[in-house]
């Protein structure tokens, strides 16, 4: 059996309804087998769901169990946002927990293209239509709120130097450290997400996961591997089991 890991990640949120709907980066919650999200202000956790995914465009929206009353973030969807907005970038820097911090700084480009990865250089995706910042964005700030005039006006997303979280590449780096989608396009999103769209690029739900590892540049479809817990251990599978016309051939 393989050990799927007890590894965890933190990442920030913003408020869209008083029920518990929030909006985050799909990154911040991409392969999660269980999250927990925690309303600073009230000291409260609630256990959270998955409500849909766009990750094209680095969007997920949540669905926190039980949860009521809660202040909802003021958007600044119809403000035009110019280089030279003074701005603060709002988060859980570092995944310390607790108070959020706040980077301030300015807007130093609008309708950015960037390549996004992970410290390591993997889960690499092409972004578009983005703000840029000096504002010094952290690890654990991704799907936080960029502010400016005391609006949200996008969803911090990555950060352009070297080993900081979730890494940027791009020419259009120099002097800059943040960048966020802007409030408008990840809205749009939500709302595409919440109102149940399945498409090629908006998914509902968590995508599936059975738990079964295959051989690496596999060409055939025996199992390498079987995660302790899974549905597919439940299942009866384990290493080397073969796919048959009516599924799994359990060896």
């Amino acid at each position: 059996m393989l050990d799927y890991g007890t590894a965890e990640a933190a990442g920030t949120g913003v408020v869209l309804t008083s029920v518990g709907e929030v909006l985050t980066n799909n990154h911040v919650i991409d392969g999660a087998t269980k999250i927990t999200a925690t309303d600073v202000a009230a000291g409260r956790s609630y256990a959270a769901t998955v409500v849909g995914t766009d990750p094209t465009d680095d969007v997920a929206v949540l669905r926190l169990s039980g949860a009521s009353g809660l202040a909802t973030a003021r958007l600044a969807t119809d403000t035009k946002v110019a280089v030279g907005d003074a701005v603060t970038a709002v988060g859980n820097a570092a995944g310390k927990g607790g108070t959020p911090t706040a980077a301030t700084g300015r807007v130093v480009g609008l309708g950015r293209d960037i390549t996004a990865s992970d410290e390591n250089g993997t889960g690499a995706e092409r972004l578009s239509g983005l703000i840029q910042v000096d504002a010094a964005v952290q690890p654990g700030d991704s799907g936080g709120p960029l502010y400016a005039g005391g609006a949200v006006i996008g969803i911090d997303t990555a950060a352009s130097t070297s080993g900081r979280g979730r890494v940027a590449t791009t020419a259009a780096t120099k002097g800059s450290t943040g960048f966020a989608i802007p409030i408008a396009t990840a809205t749009a999103i939500a709302d595409r997400i919440l109102g149940g769209e399945q498409s090629g690029t908006v998914h509902q739900g968590t995508p599936a996961f059975l738990g079964v590892r295959l051989p690496d540049g596999a060409t055939d479809p025996t199992v390498a591997g079987v995660v302790r817990g899974s549905p597919a251990a439940a299942g009866g599978l384990r290493a080397g089991a073969s796919a048959t016309p009516g599924g799994f051939d359990h060896g």
